[in-house]
């Protein structure tokens, strides 16, 4: 068989392996480039050209002004976004995947509004809104625009575990004399947990890397990603692809952990 033959046919059985992981590098190379610009010393204002290596932002992160307080800042709005948004979006998904009552439908298609429509379109409708109230900007209104752009992640998380369980397993709780509290503590919540899990750390991706709904809603308050936005016109310092690369660290490390500790439980 001929080499060009061979290759012909690996390429066809493993086409989809290929696009894949073209994929993932794609998605992937923006990270990496930031990667490699945390060790970089501009000579200038704007680090977009390597120049040579450095460990300075690293050794000092908060070495700008008002970064580590954006930060911050940031970090505690998406904390209590993801907060509010998987407790009433918990609460949302259970009633309408256990209970029938009139509009429930209506409801359903209300609370996936917020991920159909463009964000700019719920940002202005909610700035909209606080004007109308007479509300001040400021960390409560991005965090009540966070926790109503959260909720319809978390409600589709959580409604999906709810429906698909099985309720015989409730029924076999009932029938060994136990409480509804004691059923739900025991049984529904354990069952539901990966759902309201998902739903939650999706909410915190989200709340932290939003701009644009905090962009309208944000009077003064200045989070990480406006900061990124402002600084980006000015020339962007290294220690934001520095708290970039340790923020992507992060998270790989949770999925890794949450992977070994899925198998591990198979194991047992």
């Amino acid at each position: 068989m001929a080499p060009h033959s061979r290759v012909a046919r690996a390429l066809r059985r493993n086409l989809v392996v290929i696009a894949g992981l073209g994929t993932l590098a794609y998605l992937l190379l923006p990270n990496v480039i930031v990667t490699v610009f945390s060790f970089n010393k501009p000579n200038g204002r704007f680090n977009y050209a390597w120049q040579r290596f450095s460990t300075d932002a690293w050794t000092d992160p908060c070495g700008v002004a008002d970064l580590c307080g954006s930060l911050s800042l940031s970090l505690w709005i998406a904390l209590w976004a993801t907060v509010g948004a998987t407790v009433l979006g918990t609460l949302i998904a259970f009633a309408l995947a256990r209970h029938r009552f009139r509009g429930r439908s209506s409801v359903s298609t209300l609370i996936f509004l917020p991920m159909a429509m463009p964000e700019v379109v719920m940002a202005a409708s909610l700035a909209t809104l606080f004007l109308n109230m007479g509300v001040s900007f400021g960390f409560w209104t991005v965090l009540i625009a966070h926790i109503t752009f959260c909720l319809s992640f978390v409600v589709t998380a959580v409604k999906a575990r709810v429906m698909s369980m099985d309720p015989r397993l409730e029924q076999a709780a009932q029938d060994l004399y136990a409480t509804p509290l004691q059923t739900f503590l025991k049984v529904t919540l354990p069952i539901a947990a990966p759902g309201i899990a998902a739903g939650a750390l999706l909410s915190f991706a989200l709340s932290f890397d939003d701009f644009i709904i905090t962009n309208f809603n944000s009077g003064s308050t200045v989070t990480f990603p406006m900061y990124v936005w402002g600084s980006a016109q000015r020339g962007t310092p290294v220690q934001i692809n520095v708290i970039g690369t340790a923020m992507f660290a992060v998270a790989v490390l949770c999925v890794l952990v949450a992977q070994l500790a899925g198998r591990r439980r198979k194991r047992s």
